[in-house]
């Protein structure tokens, strides 16, 4: 690949990372509620899903996926469903801060929020992307603009994949659970973690909606 080939993909995936979707949604919420350094087991969780996608698409599978109509559909809408539940399931979650009108200068209560495992973050975070099919299109489109099939395609392949992971990993870490952390203060009581859990969960929903109904 060269150099200004990767630098044209480089600034692909810089501006399809900062396109807000379920994922960065996903890493807000984990950044929110977890804190921003533990919100990285749900954005691996999401490159592993990327990876994942880069497979398919690099096996063929994703043109089969792309030409099957009920195969699109059956992945479309049990992922908007996965993201319907993870709205509501965000919508219904029950504060655990200490004071529902603490200061929000004050120190973190002595009982912090329930830390979710890691296995758990990085498990939601992979099924949030690896359930959207309009990603494995979207990459069946995007990468074949990048792979030159009369040179050796796996050193292309691997390029190009590690470049999407790092960029998603350094904007989403970087940005979105970043920006989000700023704002953890409002989870330190009672009223603003019923203001967050309800922010996101209409989002997740939002998203989930816009994914079943939006062709």
């Amino acid at each position: 690949m060269t150099l200004s080939l990767w630098a044209t993909l480089l600034a692909a995936c810089f501006v399809i990372s900062f396109t807000p979707g379920a994922g960065a949604i996903n890493t807000m919420g984990n950044s929110l509620s977890q804190g921003f350094r533990r919100s990285i087991w749900g954005i691996l969780g999401q490159q592993a899903a990327l990876v994942v996608h880069i497979l398919i698409v690099a096996a063929g599978v994703g043109v089969l996926v792309a030409n099957s109509p009920v195969a699109f559909e059956v992945i479309r809408y049990a992922g908007a469903a996965y993201l319907v539940y993870l709205g509501i399931r965000q919508l219904l979650a029950k504060p655990q801060a200490a004071d529902d009108e603490g200061d929000a200068d004050a120190p973190p209560p002595v009982h912090p929020v329930v830390a979710e495992s890691r296995w758990s973050m990085f498990r939601r975070g992979l099924w949030v992307n690896l359930l959207n099919p309009k990603a494995i299109v979207f990459f069946l489109a995007f990468l074949p603009q990048f792979i030159r099939p009369d040179q050796p395609l796996l050193p292309q392949y691997l390029v190009v994949g590690a470049t999407v992971i790092v960029v998603d990993v350094i904007v989403m870490w970087g940005f979105f659970a970043l920006a989000a952390h700023g704002m953890r203060r409002f989870t330190r009581s009672v009223r603003g973690q019923r203001i967050v859990n309800t922010a996101f969960g209409v989002l997740f929903i939002g998203v989930g909606l816009l994914l079943a109904l939006v062709h």
